[in-house]
């Protein structure tokens, strides 16, 4: 995440000028779904930054390449970065080798028509860690009640055999460790919801709240070493807003 964060900051640097720019920091938690694996809990840098040629939306990074942007309909294809923070330590799950995080990168289309969003991404692992591949595509609605902005979403993610494999399947090898059958779990297609909430404080400093839950493919939560369907994830965080 700390890459992340070193390379947004470099394209604000280079290309921001006038432009609008939203930084802050707060903690990032996720649970995991396996048995006896505590809850994530990691400080997070949060940054919004769009200029219409590059973007930082939080933790992800991305390029335009080609769209168009009107009043009443927007439509954008680029090039995208972003962090996947799934896995464990090899000490976290008797008999398991480590599952490391990675980044991964790919194709984003955004499309906006008033209040509506939606956005599909193909991605790939950018470090060799799971190998594979995920597609995901995000349908929101964004209101506001009263001070409180809420964008809510659903999201579609669907994760190729090997990435479901790397992070939820159990090897040969590992099985004869934990003294059980060996796991290979399928492609599968994971739902979820979640909800942006922000509340401003002063003209420049904003509160924001994300939450989200995820249900795993089927394929996932049936390995051994699987004890919860859901993932449930959220940020807090002080935001402030500028313009240089």
């Amino acid at each position: 995440m700390k890459y992340i964060l070193i390379i947004a900051l470099l394209f604000v640097t280079l290309y921001a000028e006038k432009q609008k720019v939203t930084i802050g920091a707060g903690p990032f938690f996720q649970t995991q779904p396996y048995a006896n694996v505590d809850t994530k809990v990691i400080p997070s840098p949060v940054i919004f930054f769009d200029n219409e040629l590059f973007y930082v939306r939080w933790t992800r990074i991305g390029v335009y390449f080609l769209g168009e942007k009107n009043d009443d309909f927007s439509w954008a294809l680029s090039l995208t970065l972003q962090p996947r923070s799934y896995g464990y330590d090899s000490s976290d799950i008797f008999g398991m080798n480590e599952r490391e995080e990675t980044f991964e990168g790919g194709l984003a289309l955004s499309l906006k028509k008033d209040a509506i969003f939606a956005e599909f991404l193909i991605l790939h692992d950018l470090l060799n860690k799971h190998n594979s591949w995920i597609a995901k595509a995000e349908l929101g609605y964004e209101f506001t009640l009263g001070d409180f902005s809420i964008l809510p979403s659903f999201i579609a993610l669907y994760q190729a055999e090997d990435f479901v494999d790397y992070y939820y399947g159990v090897t040969a090898s590992e099985a004869t460790q934990r003294g059980e059958s060996q796991y290979i779990a399928d492609a599968g297609l994971q739902l979820g919801i979640q909800t942006y909430i922000s509340y401003p404080l002063t003209k420049n400093l904003t509160a924001l709240v994300n939450l989200r839950a995820d249900r795993l493919p089927s394929s996932a939560h049936e390995s051994t070493i699987v004890q919860d369907k859901y993932i449930y994830s959220g940020l807090a965080s002080l935001l402030y807003t500028f313009e240089y």
